[in-house]
């Protein structure tokens, strides 16, 4: 009869992939057995298609080819001012992007508007948000201090033999049906104290031979309250490591508050750089549109140079002139094409790279790098507009040649007090302190105190709703005195049944040995990041002395390259007059200065750049750029 059983139970468990061990042994049964099922699962499995590109992506609508040198068609301007270069980054930059590709190389350094949010919704994952770490954000920190309701219930069916009748409660074969069903409410507060409230309902029938009643219940009321008096008390350390704070591992409340503030500092760095990049990359189209004016007014007057001698010539080929015209026509004619070739760069540009943040200098080093089409699409990358389009971004206007003068005094206090890198490292000190703070904390003992109070019931019934039974009886059929046995809710609210628990726990790890270590670690720790605040505004005041001089030097040479450009001008005029005059000039003189003119325009408007990069990079480098953008 056992050996059926057990073959019923060992078949109903193969029938349900169930117990481990119970298999029916066949001659024939190899390990692994037939893997072909597993081809029909990998079948069944779905696998996104990743080459399918998303709906509303570049993809699925795509984007008009790019504008090419041979390209003849009219330009459509767009004309466009810093402010409104800058306005447009920002409403179109979920993700704050850089010039310089790293959303194809290392996508997950970038920082974008997400980035706050996600820190502050952190459940405790990692993540590749700067300053996020492995700790939970605000609300997850909180949830720490969140009541919790649980409940549980345990149905048993007991079935023993004893070779003692006092151990089998009076019988010999002892049959038990058992219910245990408990559910409790639990609260943890900021002091480290953790309270419950538990309610446990209990059925017991058995057949021993001294119970009053073939079955009963029982019910259990209990409050409880644990609080550390030592190790983990207080609510410091309960907001900095949290209620379930080890050695080294800090998920508090305050602690994610700070590196919430650490991720929207570092969004704020993200966004001063795109504004500087946005500024960079204007500034560069503003520059490649005013070098291409050049080159092709120096290209358009060597070929009425190359013209005009080949007309005095004799308008013959190069070699039917006199050998002197013929090598000023040669003369002319290389200058011509030279200007030519200067004029296809400047129009498309190389892929050279711009001025961009961190390009020699934080803010940016502006690169006299000529190219209108190059620059007017990376000017389009920085700001989020579509690549390429039907109309060509153009400056709106020049800037005014002012003169901007900086209090040394002023940019320095400020520089130290907004400068968003400071911010952050002073953010990481705070945090430094705050767990040092915490893992002193773990060099006491633990001493918990432990109280709990208790109310309990029985009844032959549950819930009755008969205030009395008079034909209560026992087991045996006596007639039972207690009346308020008849239900055990009954005779829990009677409180006649009432216990009491009293105690402490003590913990003491021999030598505190991690203790030690953590809070060795943290004040190895402190002492770097404040190290690091020392030599980040060492770092700070360098880069701003840099920048302060360098604005005085850009407007310096800017006067400079003005009065050459000037004079370059008046030397073309000079001798433009002296040619109306009839008067013969030597052709390298006018080729020369044509060269020379369309050197001091491009130079001089290089300055001009150089001049505004410079005003910016010293709002940069004193944390007022956003301001200064009015962003």
């Amino acid at each position: 009869m056992k050996r059926q059983l057990v073959s019923v139970i060992c078949l109903v468990a193969l029938a349900l992939n169930g117990l481990p061990g119970c298999m029916l042994r066949n001659p024939g049964h190899r390990f692994g057995g037939d893997l072909a099922h597993l081809g029909q699962v990998a079948d069944q499995t779905h696998y996104g298609d990743v080459h399918q590109a998303a709906d509303g992506s570049l993809a699925t609508m795509g984007s008009p080819p790019p504008r090419l040198l041979t390209d003849l068609t009219p330009a459509d301007f767009w004309p466009m001012t810093p402010e409104e270069a800058v306005q447009l980054a920002v409403i179109n930059s979920p993700v704050l992007r850089d010039l310089g590709g790293t959303v194809l190389r290392q996508p997950p350094t970038l920082r974008s508007v997400y980035d706050p949010a996600l820190v502050e919704t952190n459940p405790g994952r990692a993540t590749n948000i700067p300053g996020a770490g492995t700790t939970s954000g605000v609300p997850a920190a909180l949830s720490f201090f969140d009541a919790e309701f649980s409940t549980r219930a345990f149905f048993e069916k007991n079935d023993r033999a004893f070779n003692n009748r006092i151990v089998g409660l009076g019988t010999q074969i002892f049959q038990q049906d058992f219910i245990n069903w408990q559910s409790e409410l639990k609260k943890r507060s900021m002091t480290g104290g953790q309270y419950t409230f538990r309610k446990t309902w209990e059925y017991d029938a058995n057949n021993s031979m001294d119970n009053v009643f073939g079955s009963a219940w029982g019910t259990l009321m209990d409050f409880e309250v644990r609080q550390p008096l030592f190790q983990g008390r207080g609510v410091d350390f309960n907001q900095i490591a949290g209620p379930d704070g080890l050695p080294g591992q800090m998920n508090g409340v305050r602690v994610a508050r700070l590196n919430t503030d650490l991720a929207v500092t570092e969004y704020q760095i993200g966004l001063r750089d795109l504004v500087s990049n946005v500024e960079n990359a204007y500034w560069d189209l503003y520059y490649a549109y005013r070098d291409l004016e050049a080159k092709i007014a120096a290209r358009d007057e060597a070929l009425q140079i190359w013209q005009e001698l080949k007309v005095g010539g004799g308008g013959g080929p190069a070699g039917a002139a006199p050998p002197d015209v013929a090598a000023q026509i040669a003369q002319a004619s290389e200058q011509y094409f030279r200007f030519q070739e200067q004029v296809q760069n400047a129009l498309n540009g190389k892929l050279i790279q711009g001025t961009q943040v961190n390009n020699g200098s934080l803010a940016g080093t502006f690169r006299a790098v000529p190219g209108v089409l190059v620059a007017e699409r990376r000017l389009r990358l920085a700001i989020g507009l579509p690549i390429n389009d039907s109309r060509v971004i153009r400056p709106a206007h020049d800037p005014k040649m002012v003169r901007v003068v900086f209090n040394w005094d002023e940019v320095l206090n400020e520089a130290l007090t907004r400068r968003s890198e400071l911010q952050r490292q002073r953010t990481v000190i705070r945090r430094s302190e705050l767990e040092l703070l915490a893992n002193r904390n773990f060099l006491l003992p633990r001493l918990d105190a432990f109280g709990r109070y208790r109310f309990r019931g029985l009844g032959k019934q549950l819930i009755d709703s008969r205030r009395t039974n008079p034909g209560l009886t026992d087991i045996n059929g006596n007639p039972v005195d207690r009346l308020s046995f008849d239900n055990a809710y009954q005779d829990l609210t009677t409180g006649d049944f009432q216990e009491w628990q009293l105690g402490f726990e003590f913990a003491l790890p021999i030598g505190f040995r991690r203790a030690h270590a953590a809070v060795r670690h943290s004040q190895l720790q402190l002492a770097r990041e404040r190290a690091v605040l020392n030599e980040q505004e060492r770092q700070l005041v360098h880069d701003l002395s840099n920048s302060y001089a360098e604005v005085h030097r850009a407007f310096e040479v800017l006067q400079t390259a003005f009065n050459r450009r000037l004079q370059a001008r008046q030397n073309v005029d000079a001798l433009e007059v002296v040619r109306e005059t009839g008067e013969p000039i030597d052709t390298n003189l006018r080729l020369d200065a044509q060269r020379r003119l369309a050197d001091a325009e491009s130079g001089f408007y290089a300055a001009f750049a150089e001049y505004m990069v410079a005003i910016k990079n010293v709002h940069f480098e004193k944390g007022s750029l956003l301001d200064y953008n009015e962003v």
